[in-house]
């Protein structure tokens, strides 16, 4: 759709779309006549195999008589070919069609003098406008197109790899000198919508999953599909078919060549899986100020003949990490486990900070006034844990104490720093199996 400043012009712009013409497919499909009469078993008899094909071949040259004007061989499969219903020939796009993000829009632009004289010194502009921005194609003012004369045309192509969704207009501008030698300035305003071919959209717990959607009326071949995560991540994709994962933290790992993956026209899906690991330990501190960035899809493709597109999603986001300063895990708790006999719990204590803390106390805490712990600290109700540098974790023992049968519960086990007099969350609580002698 094109708008123009009213007035009389000598110029007018007219635009048309450069892109790959498609196959001219003439319905509908031909049929070879032998499946008319026969069934495809008529071959498994030796005597019908060889007799068949003489009687059809005697039956389609009389059909084919150039004298026979009921056109009643126009369905017949001459060719094996003929069954695709290709003519052979291309065919020109026939409207503006749709334009997709990560395309590369082209666009054949001539201005027309429609008058009966010759116009000069004309300067041409053309450029993109977006909500966002606006882009230069073309500026002739260094070097004005000379003349055009009546009836004349002067043609130019521009190109802009689409970035943006959304509206966007083309703005063709011509300044000149009209036969009376007034200066003329004619805009010209072309509008196309930016569509999104593809919808992306991830679920991450360990493993990043990302489902990739066709949205466009074509098929769409994926050259590449790659996560590039972000530095404090590394990536490995995983595929059913292989032994051994691909890592894409690298360019080493890449594929020097591999088939395009077809996803279908009008909401073909196809899926990609990807392991997430922290890169190294340093990346403990990127968790513990809350950076949850996974990193960025790269996305290329191609369509049925060839036409290249590009696509890079915005950053995705995981889960916020909750910023733990430290953290109390239970690396160990035997397997036989008597009643009224002490026993050492194995624990891990890890400093997720870049300061050092501590020193610390570990006590069981009491949840309830009211409630009965059927399994207590042996000894001593507060162990003293030295500092913990940062970055650092320190392993002890706790010993505790079974008072009852069956299945019973670790409760209440509690950190707190006695020098920033901080006490925090208890473990969760853990179930054991307690047995007589």
């Amino acid at each position: 759709m094109s708008t123009t400043q009213q007035g009389t012009h000598s110029l007018a712009f007219r635009v048309m779309r450069l892109c790959k013409p498609s196959f001219h497919v003439e319905p509908p499909f031909r049929l070879d006549p032998a499946d008319l009469f026969v069934g495809e078993d008529i071959f498994d008899d030796p005597l019908a195999a060889a007799n068949l094909p003489p009687l059809l071949s005697s039956q389609l040259t009389k059909s084919m008589d150039s004298s026979d004007l009921t056109y009643s061989n126009r369905f017949l499969l001459h060719h094996p070919s003929d069954a695709m219903g290709f003519s052979g020939l291309l065919l020109l796009p026939q409207s503006f069609g749709a334009i997709y993000l990560g395309e590369t829009f082209c666009s054949y632009i001539s201005i027309n003098n429609n008058s009966n004289f010759e116009v000069r010194d004309i300067i041409i502009k053309a450029e993109i406008q977006t909500e966002r921005q606006r882009i230069l194609l073309l500026d002739t003012s260094k070097s004005p197109v000379e003349s055009v004369r009546a009836g004349g045309r002067y043609d130019f192509i521009v190109e802009h790899d689409v970035k943006e969704l959304g509206a966007h207009t083309l703005v063709c501008t011509a300044l000149y000198n009209d036969n009376d030698g007034e200066r003329k300035y004619l805009p010209q305003f072309f509008k196309f919508v930016v569509a999104n071919p593809l919808s992306v959209r991830t679920k991450e717990t360990t493993y990043l999953e990302a489902c990739i959607e066709n949205h466009t009326k074509s098929n769409l071949y994926m050259d590449q599909v790659e996560f590039e995560p972000a530095p404090h991540w590394s990536a490995t994709v995983l595929k059913a078919d292989e032994l051994h994962p691909v890592d894409n933290s690298s360019t080493g790992g890449r594929e020097i060549f591999k088939p395009p993956i077809l996803i279908r026209s009008g909401g073909g899906i196809h899926n990609y899986l990807y392991q997430l690991k922290l890169a190294s330990p340093d990346s403990a501190q990127m968790k513990v100020e809350g950076t949850n960035i996974l990193g960025k899809l790269q996305i290329t493709w191609r369509t049925n003949l060839g036409e290249p597109g590009r696509l890079q999603t915005q950053q995705i986001l995981g889960t916020p990490i909750s910023c733990k300063e430290i953290e109390l895990q239970i690396l160990e708790i035997p397997s036989l486990i008597n009643l009224d006999k002490s026993f050492l719990v194995h624990l891990n204590l890890t400093n997720h900070t870049d300061r050092e803390l501590g020193p610390f106390d570990v006590r069981l805490s009491q949840n309830s006034a009211h409630e009965e712990k059927n399994v207590m600290i042996n000894g001593l109700q507060t162990i003293v844990l030295p500092q913990v540098e940062a970055f650092g974790s320190t392993d002890f023992h706790l010993s505790l104490i079974a008072t009852k049968l069956g299945v019973q519960r670790i409760s209440g086990i509690t950190v707190s720093d006695t020098k920033e007099k901080k006490t925090y969350d208890p473990l969760p609580d853990v179930e054991i199996f307690v047995e007589s002698d």
